[in-house]
């Protein structure tokens, strides 16, 4: 494998206030650095606050680094360029009844980024939609759908496609199953893997389902107020955790399903 996205010494800084008479609330997230593969899902974990989500708006260009670099195939991603982002990297949000427009058929929702960012006339886009909605496992009729028309699992396959439309060599997907029930979220689980085998897409995957993390995953991130404190490969890190927070973290999955 070769490396497809290197972060290095990446920083960030956000303070928010917490009401009028209260402290504002101060997030660091100290120096992060990770390697990518060509065809590689990794996980991050931890709990609310840690900065899972902070990393992935980092990395598509949602947040700004205070110092740091993020090198996708030896190409600096530049903070203020969106176009070379949207290219490049693409994000699943977690609730995709929220991320996507109600007013446009899923066609158009798909048919706006290739208009941005590309140079395909009216047929080729057309057909490029039908084809990423047959990838994701719906059908290219579809396309003439509005989100309030498809089912839980249906609107996160058209989250997937809207990823997936501009070729994107990285997709960091923020709690993409949590909105699904089990069977849904097991069919969908199975299609990513899929996916990522037959594109060689990397995958950045951010959950805190950790039975999917260790189904899907490579290597785990395993962060912490901001740090990351522990990272390697996912049977090292389920089967001999080195850290306490790590070890409450997989014995509270072990003792779920024991259950």
């Amino acid at each position: 494998m070769s490396v497809l996205l290197s972060v290095q010494n990446l920083t960030f800084t956000k303070t928010t206030k917490t009401g009028l008479f209260n402290q504002p609330k101060v997030f660091h997230l100290s120096p992060l650095d990770f390697e990518l593969q060509a065809g590689e899902t990794m996980a991050i974990i931890g709990d609310n606050g840690s900065g899972k989500s902070t990393v992935a708006k980092l990395l598509v260009g949602a947040e700004t680094p205070d110092s740091g670099s993020i090198i996708l195939n030896g190409e600096t991603m530049q903070p203020g360029n969106i176009k070379q982002r949207c290219l490049k990297i693409r994000m699943i949000f977690q609730h995709s009844q929220s991320s996507l427009n109600p007013g446009l058929t899923l066609g158009a929702l798909l048919d706006e980024p290739l208009k941005l960012n590309t140079k395909l006339i009216a047929n080729d886009r057309r057909r490029k939609i039908e084809s990423t909605l047959i990838q994701v496992g719906l059908m290219a009729d579809h396309a003439h759908f509005y989100p309030h028309m498809l089912s839980e699992g249906q609107k996160q396959r058209a989250a997937l496609a809207r990823a997936l439309i501009l070729n994107p060599e990285v997709i960091v997907a923020d709690e993409p199953f949590a909105a699904l029930d089990p069977s849904v979220r097991s069919q969908t689980v199975n299609l990513l893997v899929k996916l990522q085998q037959d594109l060689g897409v990397g995958f950045i995957f951010i959950s805190h389902n950790l039975g999917i993390v260790r189904h899907i995953s490579d290597r785990v991130l395993v962060m912490q107020k901001g740090q990351v404190i522990e990272a390697g490969k996912t049977d090292v890190i389920f089967n001999w955790p080195k850290t306490d927070y790590t070890k409450k973290l997989v014995d509270a999955y072990q003792s779920l399903n024991r259950k």
